[in-house]
């Protein structure tokens, strides 16, 4: 054999196994669907609570947090039937969310009646009849001149104080971010970064670069069974869903939006170290064995978050993708039950609770709408 044949089956020798280690590195994705699985996906888990939550519900938060993944289901679907059932739940009750017509008696603690019309979760309702608004032709302005007088109402005052609970930032960051898309009312924005650092000042852990739920949580003050810091995954779930809807929203050379991507990826940094083998996210986040076993919400929450994160840009996917695809197996393999039906999503609540019971029976209208975020965006990632 000569030198330049021993040369050239050298270095074809040496290509070949880069290559193979190459190939090998780049490990193919686990996510197998296509989009039109995942469709399917979508349709089996709507159908179902659809169609076994035939009457319009009411428009407080639990409810209004269905609506705003019944939203996204309909645009990547486009199938009227959605987005009729958001029609016809926003006509039931008046476009509005608390109907108190007499400012002087508007509240913003916590609270369930008509007079708590600056509370957010009675804001949330909003996002979706902003949408429909949009869908429908943008010529109804009945559709969100309740959503324009209370929030307008809300930025005239000196207050910056509104979003005292994280799950508030999910309910009204996005109102103020679409309402700034169809008015083009500056205020918006610049109100939305006021209380977003209200809410920063009290809430946000910047060595754990998560939220607590609220100012009630914050450590050393609270701490979880094992003593260490208590952040209740549906909240961080919120903050992070909420910060990919407002950055989705603001114009590119928006001030304040390098601001928010900043903490949207320390967050996914964050939140990606403490995913559970399973996929699931446990309901105290930093510390499994205060309630340990799958959780829904906040798992759902999170994989919408990081999926649009990699669909947009804003997250590298070879650092997370391995992330959602454990996160989207659990959710579809585990958490989806062969009905349609979401389960193991912990109740109305606040916080992670030791001992309480989370199986596949516990379902709800908010852990359907995120588990819709979620799917809807695994159907864009799929394309």
């Amino acid at each position: 054999m000569n030198f330049k044949k021993s040369f050239f089956l050298l270095i074809s020798a040496a290509s070949l196994t880069a290559f193979s280690c190459k190939s090998t590195a780049q490990k193919k994705s686990t996510i197998k669907q296509s989009k039109a699985e995942v469709i399917s996906i979508i349709d089996k888990v709507n159908n179902h609570w659809q169609e076994t939550h035939p009457e319009p519900g009411n428009s407080f938060w639990h409810v209004s947090a269905y609506h705003t993944g019944n939203m996204e289901a309909y645009k990547v679907t486009k199938n009227k039937k959605y987005l009729n059932y958001s029609l016809a739940w926003a006509e039931k009750n008046q476009w509005m969310g608390a109907k108190s017509n007499d400012k002087s008696e508007w509240k913003y603690n916590y609270g369930e009646t008509d007079k708590h019309v600056l509370f957010g979760d009675w804001q949330i309702c909003f996002q979706t009849y902003i949408d429909l608004y949009n869908f429908t032709g943008k010529n109804d302005p009945s559709k969100i001149a309740r959503a324009r007088e209370v929030m307008e109402y809300e930025m005239s005052t000196s207050a910056n104080d509104y979003w005292w609970w994280v799950d508030g930032l999910y309910m009204v960051m996005p109102v103020m971010t679409k309402l700034y898309n169809v008015t083009g009312n500056e205020m918006y924005l610049e109100k939305l970064h006021s209380y977003l650092q209200y809410s920063d000042s009290i809430m946000y852990d910047n060595e754990a670069k998560l939220y607590y739920r609220d100012a009630k949580y914050i450590y050393p003050k609270h701490k979880s069974t094992n003593g260490k810091k208590d952040f209740w995954a549906r909240g961080d779930g919120w903050i992070f869903a909420g910060y990919a809807k407002i950055i989705q929203d603001l114009p590119k050379k928006a001030k304040h939006r390098n601001e928010y991507i900043k903490r949207f990826k320390d967050m996914a940094q964050a939140l990606s170290t403490a995913q559970q083998k399973e996929g699931y996210w446990t309901r105290s986040i930093l510390d499994p064995e205060h309630a340990p076993g799958p959780e829904t919400s906040g798992t759902a929450f999170f994989t919408y978050g990081f999926l649009w994160g990699i669909n947009n840009g804003i997250l590298d996917k070879k650092t997370y993708l391995p992330v959602v695809e454990k996160s989207w197996n659990y959710l579809t393999t585990f958490a989806l039950q062969e009905d349609g039906t979401v389960g193991y999503l912990q109740p109305i609540g606040e916080k992670a609770i030791p001992g309480q019971v989370v199986d596949k029976n516990s379902t709800a209208d908010f852990g359907v709408g995120a588990f819709l975020l979620a799917a809807s965006e695994m159907a864009r990632f799929v394309k």
